[in-house]
């Protein structure tokens, strides 16, 4: 008789939150290599004896302020040894078997930047309030766009579409405010755009069950052919019926607009800007704080569980790509009526791809969405103005950054991300 055997019991399955809260040697790696090429590029070889000026006040402002001079090597090497010290917390933080938290990752990119800001200026001098004026300019569709994304990722349908809805609320805005002579009635017409591309998105991917990236792709192929033969036929040789809306005025805000950098930049906008403000806020909060969330939410990470407690799925699916549908084209209508004044071929220039790397960078989190949409429109402003100022630094670099810092993120090398576990899935009641 053989003595029996006693079976080690199975490993527990490790849930995908679980995995995302385990610590991992990834960031202090990374920031590491940051910290040690910031040390060295910018602080051990940056120039000595020059000086890095940074312009603070406007004309405007209700005080002045000088501009800031700052001695190029040493406050860059001190930015550099903070991005160091930062580094080595890290480590110290893996080891001790917990996560880096957001806000170290947050102070060390902000720390790595002012770090590259200095060295890059050494010598010149440059307008802090214009860097970040252009900067949110830039952002703006890019924060739509991403807000879209998330709106329809959290309901488990991958919105592709972002381009074209971006792109069908820029050209459609700039038609019917020429037409109606309403600017406001032009950002009606933006809404209406991205909600009929949505509309399509979603009855294809959610209803008939085709490959949403497909679907996706294919649209935004649709939508760049259509404006392009609608202006070459149309808004081009008749520029004046078809294609002069003008742009928005600039509201400033009482008071507010008055204070010194975060007054021009934040409270002297379009109504396009603010409806942003707004808009993350709002998507924020019902995203997190309510039922209808909560619903959303249960719908991309288990439609089945969800199913079973009486939410119809699919429902939810349709209405929340609608609804990111609406938002993305409100972000086309800043093309338009809030910049430029007039709509030209394919202008939106891959500005959908980016708010999707925008998204994925921001954790499909519309505060995570707006700060990576922040990033990303401060290094494409950036490279303008460093190329304007004569600095040696190629713009190329400057405009990879973005599609850098996204493989970063995908890869999970500062930090874990997750896409909802029904992120793209179609859901079939049985």
């Amino acid at each position: 008789m053989s003595a029996p055997t006693i079976q080690a019991p199975p490993p527990a399955a490790v849930s995908p939150e679980e995995l995302a809260l385990r610590p991992s040697w990834k960031t202090p790696i990374v920031f590491g290599v940051l910290a040690l090429v910031a040390l060295i590029t910018f602080g051990i070889l940056g120039e000595s004896g020059q000086t890095s000026t940074f312009g603070i006040s406007t004309g405007s402002d209700a005080w002045q302020i000088d501009p800031l001079a700052l001695s190029s090597q040493p406050v860059a090497l001190g930015l550099s040894l903070v991005c160091v010290v930062i580094a080595a917390y890290s480590a110290w933080l893996v080891r001790a078997g917990q996560a880096v938290p957001m806000w170290l990752t947050v102070l060390f990119t902000v720390a790595f930047v002012l770090a590259f800001l200095v060295w890059a200026v050494a010598g010149e001098q440059i307008s802090f309030t214009s860097l970040l004026q252009g900067a949110l300019a830039l952002s703006v569709p890019l924060v739509f766009g991403a807000l879209s994304g998330v709106l329809c990722e959290r309901a488990g349908v991958i919105n592709i579409a972002i381009e074209g809805q971006l792109l069908a609320g820029a050209f459609l805005s700039a038609v019917v405010a020429t037409l109606t002579g309403s600017l406001y009635v032009g950002l009606i017409a933006a809404i209406v755009a991205g909600l009929l591309v949505a509309f399509v998105l979603a009855v294809f991917a959610i209803k008939y069950i085709v490959n949403q990236i497909i679907v996706g792709v294919v649209l935004n192929v649709l939508v760049i052919g259509v404006t392009n033969f609608l202006y070459g036929q149309l808004l081009a040789p008749e520029a004046a019926t078809w294609n002069s809306p003008g742009t928005l005025p600039r509201i400033e805000i009482p008071l507010l607009s008055e204070i010194p950098v975060i007054g021009p930049v934040l409270f002297e906008q379009t109504i396009v800007v603010y409806a942003m403000y707004v808009t993350v806020i709002l998507v924020q909060i019902a995203l997190f704080r309510t039922r209808w969330g909560l619903r959303v939410r249960a719908v991309g990470e288990h439609p089945k569980a969800a199913d079973t407690l009486g939410i119809q799925v699919n429902k939810v699916r349709f209405r929340n790509v609608l609804l990111g549908g609406a938002v993305a084209g409100l972000g086309g209508a800043f093309f338009t009526l809030g910049n430029v004044g007039a709509f030209s071929r394919e202008m939106s220039a891959g500005q959908g791809f980016i708010a999707l790397a925008a998204m994925i960078f921001g954790r499909w989190s519309p505060l995570g969405a707006l700060g990576a949409a922040l990033l990303f429109g401060f290094a494409n402003n950036l490279q303008s103005l460093l190329g304007i100022i004569g600095t040696p630094i190629p713009s190329e670099f400057m405009l990879m950054l973005p599609y850098i810092l996204t493989i970063f993120a995908v890869a999970g090398l500062v930090g874990r991300v997750r896409a909802p576990a029904a992120d793209g899935e179609p859901y079939v009641k049985s």
